[in-house]
């Protein structure tokens, strides 16, 4: 296994913006992970477990070790005449996994087609799109420990998955290294298509579902035309988390701004932190919604995703976030909170 030093993180990042590494190395086999932690610099060193990038921002140079991971493999474990386990290491890309099940006609999972990232970010962030969530089809999450390199499996309720949360984003962040998952998947119809805007798609371009593949496209085209490129532009999707709370401070909001969009779910209520983004602006009467400052800027189509448009420092992006976090708090006293990880 080589160890690279002071190494560039520019490409393996979807925002695109430039940072060093003090100690760099990859994993491309299970078997790398015990000379992985047998390694000095593992041991002496802070570790970052890096998948496709498409999650972090790096708000300067990382002193420590990173560790790109690009552990392959998907498998059916086992099936009956209703269910299959499927098992995929944690470097596979997300989507690819996604294509893997719909492809064979399995349920649960096709709602989460497109989104960026690999396979082993999905249970830190609990996943979710269009009316779907990692938690509703997690099986168990296979780790090793950062400290001594001993495995655990989590079972879905030992993770404590939330909205966009778990345990591993919490009080076991950076102590364990999520090496594989398993999922549980239906080999009958278990359609969800009750999300509006996917309803709105299906119903717009005629498209009546026969297999997960109709939802897995109609979602991948969707997010192609509300999300920019990362190939293209820098950014990594939706920035920030939507915002949950009670009925009753909803109420007060509801009393100023009657028009505020609004959710059910669950026992709370949902609203798009893209809609509060755009209530707000640098200035009075100007919106962040298509806001650019030099190199970096807030997308056209979406409130919620800042761009690099080239050349932006970790920095610099993270000081817009803090100015978008700013302008909301002070206009509605709602905090905003990243999706992104900063690192």
């Amino acid at each position: 296994m080589k160890i690279y030093r002071d190494y560039d993180l520019t490409e393996l990042n979807t925002f695109g913006v430039s940072a060093r590494a003090k100690l760099f190395t990859e994993i491309n086999d299970p078997a790398d992970l015990t000379e992985l932690f047998a390694l000095p610099e593992f041991k002496e060193n802070k570790k970052i477990f890096l998948g496709g990038g498409s999650n972090v921002l790096f708000t300067g140079d990382l002193d420590g070790l990173v560790v790109l991971n690009n552990l392959k493999g998907i498998e059916v474990l086992s099936e009956t005449t209703t269910e299959v386990l499927i098992r995929a290491m944690s470097g596979e890309i997300w989507h690819d996994l996604v294509l893997f099940a719909v492809d064979r006609e399995y349920w649960g999972i096709e709602n989460l087609a497109f989104i960026p990232g690999t396979v082993g970010a999905a249970p830190m962030q609990n996943v979710g799109a269009y009316g779907a969530e990692l938690k509703n089809i997690l099986e168990n999450v296979e780790t090793f420990s950062t400290e001594d390199g001993t495995k655990r499996i989590f079972t879905r309720d030992e993770c404590e998955l939330g909205y966009r949360d778990s345990i591993f984003k919490n009080e076991l962040k950076e102590k364990y290294f999520i090496f594989a998952i398993t999922l549980k998947l239906s080999k009958i119809e278990k359609k969800n298509i009750s999300y509006k805007i996917l309803q709105e798609y299906l119903e717009k371009n005629k498209i009546i579902i026969k297999s997960p593949r109709d939802i897995s496209d109609a979602v991948t085209m969707i997010r192609k035309n509300k999300l920019p490129d990362p190939k293209i532009i820098g950014n990594a999707g939706s920035f920030f988390k939507n915002i949950f709370m009670e009925q009753e401070k909803l109420k007060n909001l509801l009393q100023k701004y009657p028009d505020m969009p609004h959710f059910r779910e669950d026992n709370l209520t949902k609203i798009p932190s893209a809609w509060l983004i755009e209530q707000c602006g640098p200035a009075n009467g100007t919106s962040w919604k298509g806001y650019k400052l030099g190199n970096v800027g807030v997308h056209e189509r979406q409130a919620l995703v800042i761009v690099n448009y080239g050349g932006a420092s970790g920095e610099e992006i993270k000081n817009l976030a803090e100015k978008i976090t700013n302008s909301v708090f002070d206009k509605f006293k709602i905090k905003l909170i990243p999706e992104v990880n900063l690192i």
